[in-house]
């Protein structure tokens, strides 16, 4: 952990007295040792994958939820459930298809007959109230279904029958869609895409990760991960992020980034062109939380423009969309936000 850095003057915040910025910095240098620890035990049974779950876990840490975009069979539902395991999350699991209801997800209540004979209706909460949710394949459930579960992870709280049942803290979604089969699926708005804080593309391994996983998943004994952190740790860690400093180079790469991503405020014609719309204001916020969430796993204490440009992608590819035309000429949203991270230099 770089401790110089505990003293810069930074462009958020206020100096703090050296008594709190000394436990700050102790604090973050045991945070950063236990997310090591995370990150191992993580790696114990996923094999590869290292930029996927350094993306999710700092979604988690940043207090988001999380869209995973994948073919099948490349791991998502493992990664979930070894993330509830080893940040000591209370998960669960729920498959999307065409009729399931909201009820099935939040909740309902039932008439209940009491010892005494009377009768009333008693709260059953749905799998929505856990800590870590798995929504497999969110795009086959349909829209009242699907707002039913971004209103949840919108406000933190069911409401059944005009009675507000707040979800536990922390509360995470992670979101999982399959890229190749979109026959019979409703996509997602951009509206409810707003709310994923990043986006996360999983790909093929490589062919040494695919050889080490084939060779450690096929045996008499798999990889078994243990808990290294608890619900409460991760909220504790979630609060620190929010009080790293971020300098104003940072803030100014931030602002500038999402500004040209837009086509009112983008001074590059040829861009304000190919851009339908734009991020709003959420991804800027999306970006700063997730910048000091990324520089603390590398064990830092602020973040730099490096930040910036590794999570430009799963913060604004799901939060843009380009024209027609563009998109006739072969233009594509990863090569777009390429194009505007070049004008950060």
């Amino acid at each position: 952990m770089d401790k110089d850095q505990a003293g810069e003057r930074h462009g958020t915040g206020a100096d703090r007295p050296d008594d709190a910025a000394a436990d700050a910095v102790a604090q973050a240098d045991r945070l950063t040792g236990r997310l090591g620890e995370v990150r191992a035990q993580i790696g114990q049974v996923i094999y590869g994958q290292q930029q996927v779950v350094g993306e999710v876990l700092v979604c988690l840490l940043s207090g988001g939820h999380g869209l995973l975009v994948g073919a099948p069979g490349l791991g998502k539902t493992l990664l979930v459930e070894t993330l509830g395991t080893v940040l000591g999350l209370a998960a669960k699991r729920v498959q999307f298809t065409p009729d399931l209801m909201p009820a099935d997800i939040t909740g309902s209540e039932i008439l209940d007959e009491t010892q005494d004979g009377r009768r009333g209706f008693r709260f059953v909460p749905g799998p929505v109230f856990c800590q870590l949710l798995m929504a497999d394949e969110i795009n086959r459930a349909s829209p009242r279904t699907q707002s039913a579960l971004l209103q949840a992870m919108q406000e933190h709280r069911v409401a059944v029958a005009g009675v507000d049942h707040p979800l536990p803290r922390p509360f995470h979604v992670l979101a999982t869609q399959n890229p190749i089969e979109q026959e019979g699926t409703y996509p997602l708005p951009e509206a409810q895409l707003d709310r994923f804080m990043l986006q996360i593309d999983l790909t093929y391994p490589s062919e040494t990760d695919e050889r080490a996983m084939l060779l450690a998943t096929t045996g008499a004994r798999a990889g078994v991960a243990k808990p290294v952190l608890g619900a409460g740790e991760l909220v504790a860690a979630q609060t620190l992020i929010r009080g790293l400093p971020v300098g104003e180079t940072v803030v100014d790469a931030i602002l500038r980034l999402v500004r040209q991503a837009r086509p009112e405020s983008s001074d590059d014609r040829r861009l304000a062109r190919d851009i339908a719309w734009g991020p709003g204001p959420r991804a800027a916020q999306a970006l700063m939380l997730a910048c000091r969430a990324r520089a603390l796993l590398d064990g830092r204490l602020s973040p730099s423009i490096e930040d910036v440009i590794a999570l430009a992608q799963p913060v604004l590819r799901h939060r843009m969309a380009l024209t027609f035309a563009a998109r006739a000429e072969g233009s594509t949203l990863p090569g777009l936000i390429d194009g505007l991270l070049q004008r950060l230099g």
